[in-house]
């Protein structure tokens, strides 16, 4: 039997639908979507990991003149994407294991690298420096503290995971990265941590 950590894309991919239904349109992530925009140029690439259905963030990148890559490994989620922004790329792949050969204005994971073990998490930042051209950012969201949890979504387990705010920190430096901004459960946008960093030159 798989463990909760390796089944969250099928889960995702079975439930794709209820995800999409469930997912809220009101952006409350809106804030930290302009404090990122604000450093990709106004005709920028984004290149959003764990893209889910396109909406609201995807939709809300590009109403803002940016060009979005999305990455999802759920079929039926990059299905929906296709359908609703057809002008943007697309694409079906682990986030764990992309390597895309080019770079970005700024990279994305809101609410989708914290279903990956702390140790996946880890090597992603790799990922992120490959992906990011100097002085691009990254925005991700996190855990607020080390650990693991499973939560029920549908009545089925969901997995995230965290390293500590201090590896954090560790791991953006040792990819080049510097940060910008740090919330630890913001309260203005559902509780979530946020960590907006740029690529050093």
């Amino acid at each position: 039997m798989r463990s909760p950590a390796e089944d969250v894309v099928d889960l995702y991919a079975r439930r794709a639908l209820d995800w999409d239904r469930d997912r809220s349109r009101d952006l409350r992530e809106g804030p930290w979507l302009d404090a990122f925009l604000a450093h990709v140029p106004p005709s920028g690439r984004v290149l959003d990991l764990g893209c889910g259905s396109g909406e609201p963030i995807a939709r809300h990148l590009v109403a803002r003149g940016r060009a979005v890559t999305g990455v999802d490994a759920a079929p039926e989620l990059i299905a929906l994407c296709r359908r609703r922004l057809p002008d943007q790329t697309w694409i079906v792949a682990d986030m764990r294991r992309l390597d895309l050969g080019r770079r970005f204005d700024g990279v994305l994971a809101w609410h989708s690298a914290f279903h990956l073990t702390p140790e996946d998490q880890l090597g992603l930042f790799d990922l992120h420096a490959r992906h990011t051209r100097p002085g691009g950012v990254l925005m991700f969201t996190s855990g607020s503290e080390h650990g693991e949890s499973i939560g029920s979504w549908h009545g089925e387990p969901l997995y995230h995971g965290s390293l500590s705010p201090a590896g954090y920190r560790t791991a953006l430096d040792a990819a080049g990265f510097d940060l910008i901004s740090h919330v630890a459960d913001d309260p203005g946008c559902g509780g979530a941590t946020v960590w907006l960093a740029r690529r050093r030159d």
